[in-house]
């Protein structure tokens, strides 16, 4: 028998998911009139920047169906696997001569350089309407985060930004069990990570001592829009993440993860935070980042859910303890990364990307059933651009729904530098009681790598 109206159950979630899910995000109508539209069944033509490390998973999951056609990497040696892989592809040490000479032949563009060129990067790749997936966290200042969202809209291009969570079965599943009230109403999260730990230093011991450029590295498109200084082997090829001036530290590495699923299941992105508070900090360098922190959101009301607060912890080698939560209800696994939802009726914790969604503790789940699904599920993370790029549903974490999330994440950056809570006015955009903070809001472009492309 055919359904007439909506269920009893779809004008229950109807007020509760009133403004829950983007209108460019998960599941909208295609959008037929993006910038070099191609059909589902030609292939795009594809142009790297950032050709080693995470940029050369990026090239290999997309060159599984569709054409890598250019690449760019300052660096030859940490992109030699990739470029050994792709020996007729075009290689350019600075992306801005690969746009002069392959710009016509590019449908779409990745970005997986160092976190300080991400913006300039995707920005150039925007203006000449080309689609972009851009490696989190998409880029290092409030300002880059906002107008990244608003060319992406201007040119009418698909983006996705590469926080994999986004696209995960378990981040759906957590929304779901808490907008079906099954925690009840969440006034408090917690999410932690084991970074920098093992992965990179970042601590008083560190100093970027001077050495000669090695032989297979252009320092000078490396650093790109970044002020002029001396090499050092403590910056490149990998350690840059702890350096302020090209990383976001221990955040900037796994909050896009991590933080992705409180940010969709509370709907975080809908109010700026109203303050930030580094709480903790351990191992301050003069160079780098601390080496272990504590960071304090604290959100207003959002619709129907209440004020929240969300407590970042970083440089954690096992699963914390958290005050207020009986013993035998603490979590107990060995989870390095994830986060806690702690709600008046229960408590819902998942691990980096959002998987392993369960309740705690754990008799909670025997005879749980998740609640029958609501969101679309991603066709895969790559796949989920891709198909976006040719018309089809705006990818989960396309910058629209990414750069909200990534603008108030990045005030956690800002405020590892400063003692005591940082007010936040959104609609004003700046710190009120602190005028120093505001000056890391935006960064400053050296000539010749102005953001605009």
């Amino acid at each position: 028998m055919k359904q007439e109206g909506p269920t009893r159950r779809q004008v229950f979630f109807g007020a509760l998911l009133a403004g829950a899910v983007p209108g460019a995000g998960y599941g909208s109508a295609p959008s037929l009139t993006l910038a070099g539209y191609k059909s589902p069944n030609e292939k795009l033509n594809i142009a790297a920047i950032g050709a080693g490390g995470k940029g050369y998973s990026d090239i290999m999951n997309c060159a599984a169906t569709e054409n890598i056609v250019a690449m760019a990497d300052p660096d030859d040696k940490r992109a030699e696997r990739t470029y050994k892989q792709f020996p007729d592809v075009p290689k350019y040490k600075d992306f801005r001569r690969m746009f002069d000479k392959e710009s016509k032949n590019i449908d779409a563009v990745l970005v997986s350089c160092p976190d300080h060129m991400h913006g300039t990067a995707a920005m150039w790749a925007i203006v000449r309407g080309k689609h972009v997936y851009c490696q989190k966290p998409l880029v290092r200042t409030v300002w880059e985060a906002q107008e990244l969202m608003k060319a992406a809209q201007k040119y009418r291009v698909a983006t996705q930004m590469g926080n994999q969570g986004y696209s995960n079965e378990g981040a759906r599943q957590a929304c779901e069990i808490v907008w079906a009230g099954d925690i009840g109403q969440v006034r408090e999260v917690h999410a932690w990570t084991d970074r920098p730990g093992r992965y990179w230093p970042q601590d008083p011991s560190v100093e970027p001592k001077e050495a000669p450029v090695p032989e297979w590295l252009d320092w000078d498109a490396w650093l790109g829009g970044s002020l002029p200084r001396p090499y050092s082997p403590a910056y490149c090829p990998h350690h840059w993440r702890g350096f302020p001036d090209f990383g976001c530290g221990a955040i900037g590495d796994m909050a896009c993860h991590i933080l992705g699923t409180p940010n969709m299941a509370l709907r975080l992105s809908e109010a700026w935070p109203t303050s930030v508070e580094c709480l903790k900090k351990e191992g301050v360098g003069k160079y780098t980042f601390p080496h272990r922190t504590v960071i304090r959101f604290e959100f207003p009301a959002r619709g129907n859910m209440p004020p929240l607060t969300l407590t970042w912890h970083d440089s954690l080698k096992e699963t914390p303890k958290f005050e207020g939560v009986p013993e035998d209800e603490q979590l107990g696994d060995p989870d390095i990364n994830g986060s806690l939802f702690i709600g008046d009726k229960g408590m819902l914790t998942t691990g980096c990307y959002g998987e392993n969604t369960r309740l705690v503790p754990a008799a909670r789940m025997k005879d749980y059933r998740f609640p029958p699904p609501l969101l679309t599920r991603s066709p895969g993370h790559y796949r989920d651009w891709i198909r976006a790029c040719k018309g089809g549903e705006p990818a989960c974490s396309n910058f629209s729904v990414a750069a909200p999330f990534v603008s108030w994440m990045l005030l956690g950056v800002i405020a590892m530098r400063f003692e005591g809570k940082l007010l936040w006015d959104g609609r004003r955009m700046e710190f009120t009681n602190n005028k120093e903070a505001n000056r890391y809001l935006k960064p400053v472009f050296r000539k010749g790598w102005q953001f605009a492309g």
